[in-house]
């Protein structure tokens, strides 16, 4: 399984603006130049994102765009859920009762749904407060290290 670009993207996105004061808004180019990705890519996963209620725009002159949930309360799960739809390993587990015709005597099923299962364990059990965290701890020994090395 694979993790398509558009929803690492909104993942650094959702990301990005966690990390600014609350009441703070962010410009669509602004994310795109601090985390490295495309500008007109981020242009289409943001409306995904406002619709499913996790982000604001604001219009003016300091408008862009904010979370509405605290980090705490937005899993790397929900935001993968939000622009993937479903993380099932097989499309067959894409509906809460399996209409696979086959499903009862599918003897790879037991997998998928244990593939399933270890996927949902870590992205919904890891929130955008965790990833902050460790962001600000990594910025933080990269900035000692710069320190160090005389390159502040």
């Amino acid at each position: 399984m694979k993790i398509s670009a558009k929803s690492r993207y909104a993942l650094h996105l959702m990301l990005e603006l966690a990390m600014q004061d609350e009441g703070v808004n962010l410009s669509v180019k602004s994310v795109a130049e601090s985390r490295g990705i495309s500008e007109k890519y981020l242009e289409q996963v943001i409306p995904v994102l406002v619709r499913s209620g996790l982000v604001r725009s604001v219009r003016g002159a300091k408008g862009g765009y904010r979370l509405l949930k605290s980090p705490e309360d937005c899993t790397v799960g929900l935001i993968l859920r939000t622009v993937e739809g479903s993380l099932s390993p097989v499309s067959c587990m894409d509906d809460e009762i399996n209409q696979c015709a086959r499903c009862k005597a599918c003897v790879t099923l037991d997998l998928w749904e244990q593939v399933d299962q270890a996927i949902s364990n870590v992205v919904d059990h890891v929130t955008l407060a965790d990833l902050v965290d460790k962001q600000r701890r990594m910025d933080a020994r990269c900035a000692a290290a710069a320190a160090r090395k005389g390159n502040c």
